[in-house]
């Protein structure tokens, strides 16, 4: 049997939504009654292949180029089944390229769990997941690879940093949650222990190149909390991390301490929802005899209004704020000190998209982006900083593809 997924703004929120078509394979509904176990068996997957044009500055590949850059490529497959009732194993492998080489489009696997249901009932529920598990923070980390799960081609850039995606999507190791429910709403609960995927590109995204290697030598934890009344209107969580990384500068040993702290809240009325999350990132890198140490408060939001014009056609306008650092808003101190341009220490984002889903297998997706700032762009497509603009402009779209 295959699962289908209603969407009837009025009834629930725009994020349960989301999830419920991000997560479709992950729910066989064969597996309800006394079905076997090879009934439950669900394989699904998808398909987007974007278009990325910029006037200056480089994102997922030569996008200045007059031709754009074609080198923005997601491709999914996933599968789940039910051994046993309390029980569900799912695996997703993941090709995506985002610029960069060749190399990044080898499959991986994006995440596997064996997800073991200790308790559920009418009031509440209690899990653990053992595996590569998604990192629960903000409101999209957790569907954000499958582009129909996402409210635009690109997530808020402050926040869901593509740059360093590797390092917030997954992490490997152990996951509990709990969910109540109650008359006041639904109180959900996430919190994982593992050890955080670095990638070989995060050197140079992090530190820029100046890093020979980065690994995870202790687990990091991340934990989030959530709540959606019962009209399914009002959803509002608080999400943090703390992650740790090994490093080396100038061949000396450094240590890299990582906590963003993300606070969310969104509205859902029948045709339009708005969306805003507000994060504080603390950073600091340290160690003996290195060339360069900080520590440093970082600030990311934005504000979003989503419209549904009919059922198949929808509208979003957006302001993404982001600073590196608070106590240097403008960059000026980080460009006196030699370390880069000033502009590449903040960026502002005025986004204007379209998508139209005229069946629920195929998404059309357009959307233009008037940038002030470089500080979320991937340092793979711009290796010097200092030939990178300040104010640029992108066009992406993007065709998509489920099944």
């Amino acid at each position: 049997m295959r699962a289908s997924v209603s969407f009837q703004w009025s009834e629930r929120s725009l994020l349960t939504s989301w999830l419920a078509a991000g997560l479709l394979t992950l729910l066989p509904l064969g597996a309800h009654g006394n079905d076997h176990p090879s009934d439950t068996l669900q394989v699904h997957g998808f398909l987007s292949q974007a278009l990325v044009v910029t006037d200056d500055n480089d994102f997922f590949g030569a996008s200045s180029d007059h031709a754009g850059s074609l080198e923005f490529t997601e491709l999914g497959l996933n599968a789940s089944f039910r051994p046993h009732r309390k029980v569900l194993v799912a695996a997703q492998l993941l090709s995506r390229r985002a610029g960069g080489d060749t190399e990044d489009a080898e499959p991986t696997l994006d995440y596997g769990v064996i997800d073991y249901q200790m308790s559920s009932n009418t009031s509440r529920t209690v899990g653990v997941q053992l595996g590569r598990f998604k990192n629960p923070f903000g409101l999209y980390n957790q569907t954000r690879d499958v582009a129909f799960t996402r409210p635009s081609i690109l997530l808020p850039q402050s926040i869901y940093f593509d740059r360093t995606r590797a390092l917030g999507l997954a992490a490997d190791g152990v996951s509990v949650y709990w969910e109540a429910y109650t008359d006041a709403g639904t109180l959900r609960f996430r919190s994982g222990l593992g050890r955080p995927q670095t990638g070989s590109t995060l050197t140079r995204q992090l530190f820029n190149g100046a890093a020979q290697d980065v690994s995870a030598a202790e687990p990091s934890a991340i934990a989030q909390l959530l709540f959606e009344d019962p009209t399914g209107q009002w959803v509002a969580a608080l999400s943090t991390a703390k992650v740790n990384l090994d490093t080396s500068l100038g061949g000396q040993a450094a240590d890299f301490e990582f906590q963003p702290w993300i606070a969310s809240l969104q509205y859902n009325d029948e045709y339009w929802s708005l969306t805003a999350e507000y994060a504080r990132r603390q950073q600091s890198l340290d160690g003996d005899s290195l060339p360069r140490t900080f520590d440093i408060t970082g600030e990311s939001w934005y504000v979003q209004y989503q419209y549904r014009f009919t059922p198949t056609w929808s509208g979003l306008v957006r302001f993404d704020r982001l600073i590196n650092d608070t106590d240097d808003r403008s960059g000026q101190r980080y460009q006196q000190a030699g370390l880069g341009p000033a502009h590449s220490q903040f960026a502002d984002d005025l986004t204007l998209g379209v998508q139209w889903t005229p069946t629920p297998r195929l998404m059309l997706a357009g959307e233009y982006h008037a940038v002030d700032g470089t500080g979320w762009l991937p340092n793979q497509d711009n290796p010097d900083a200092n030939a990178t603009r300040q104010r640029w402009n992108m066009l992406l779209f993007q065709l998509s593809l489920r099944f």
